[in-house]
């Protein structure tokens, strides 16, 4: 089966892309929206992910690789969500700004852009290279 791409949001002041490199290995937890928790089940290791400082900054700093599937959210008293393990890979030349995905013609069907609210987003091949080449790689 071919690599999927994910664009994963969190709040750079509650978990950042910063806090992953110093853990070197960390667990996305905390999902409670049910289209989000059927991304995460549909991860594979080796899956490649955009991570999106949410709230504070709009934009794509980062790029994380899935380093375990899916498995019961340690968060979860009623053990219904499902978590995954994401390993650090690099920060991307350039942050790619909300605002600068929601101008490009190309990423107007996005998830990013269409189901804003979504935290774990299915980011197609073609949008994935549109967001590199936006970012200056």
């Amino acid at each position: 089966m071919a690599k999927q791409y994910w664009l994963m949001k969190s709040e750079p002041d509650v978990y950042s892309y910063d806090d992953l490199v110093a853990e070197g290995e960390g667990t996305w937890d905390g999902v409670r929206n049910h289209s989000a928790a059927i991304n995460l089940r549909a991860m594979k290791v080796g899956d490649e992910a955009f991570f999106y400082h949410s709230n504070i900054g709009l934009e794509i700093v980062a790029i994380m690789k899935i380093s375990h599937e899916h498995f019961i959210d340690p968060t979860d008293e009623k053990a219904r969500f499902v978590a995954v393990k994401v390993k650090p890979v690099r920060k991307i030349a350039n942050p790619v700004t909300l605002k600068a995905v929601k101008a490009n013609p190309k990423l107007a069907e996005m998830d990013l852009v269409r189901l804003s609210r979504l935290s774990v987003a299915s980011v197609k091949p073609a949008e994935w290279k549109e967001i590199l080449k936006m970012a200056g790689e």
